[in-house]
């Protein structure tokens, strides 16, 4: 059996850490990039190395490129007085492509679950209580994904901020398109409790 060089083998090794990516399809990237000039090598090597460079947003937490993200430099959107607290950046981009949202963002980077030593603390949930008070923001919706540790998050949340504050969550269930015998039983539960008066 042929014996690679390590320098396949490291290669191939640091793509399988992408998600979605097994040891197969890292072993074909790095095949085919074996074809490619030093030039463009380097240019996508120079490109994920830069990531290490890259800032989170002072306020919210996104990826910025200066202290504040687009987002937070937007004083229109901060004079809304409206916070979507969601759970991680992809999370905000999904919620910012859809175009509907025009208040401001808090990344909590994650959710709680003391199996795995997230308690508020490590959410930084009472820091994120502070601002909303200092702000005087009026409504907080909670875009957090439906799991026992979202639920608990979510219900966690809302019991230690001001009853002057209106929280709310996002709707869940039934997508569009979707057919119910397809769905599974959470999903359906989801679309009964957040049904709305026709």
């Amino acid at each position: 059996m042929i014996q690679l060089p390590e320098v396949i083998k490291n290669a191939v090794e640091a793509l399988t850490r992408l998600p979605g990516v097994g040891e197969k399809t890292a072993f074909r990237m790095v095949m085919n990039m074996t074809g490619w000039r030093a030039s463009e090598l380097k240019s996508v090597g120079d490109a994920l190395s830069s990531l290490q460079d890259l800032k989170l947003c002072q306020d919210c937490g996104m990826f910025a490129a200066e202290n504040f993200c687009s987002i937070c430099s937007d004083e229109s959107r901060q004079s809304l007085h409206t916070m979507c607290v969601v759970e991680n950046a992809s999370d905000l981009m999904a919620i910012e492509k859809s175009a509907h949202f025009k208040g401001i963002y808090h990344i909590l980077g994650g959710v709680l679950n003391p199996l795995l030593g997230v308690g508020p603390e490590e959410l930084k949930i009472d820091e994120l209580k502070q601002k909303i008070i200092e702000r005087e923001i009026g409504e907080v919706i909670l875009a957090i994904n439906p799991s026992v540790e979202g639920d608990a998050t979510c219900a966690y949340f809302k019991s230690i901020i001001p009853t002057t504050v209106q929280v709310e969550r996002i709707g869940f269930g039934v997508p569009i398109g979707g057919s119910l015998e397809y769905l599974d039983p959470m999903t359906i539960t989801k679309a009964l409790e957040n049904r709305k008066r026709f």
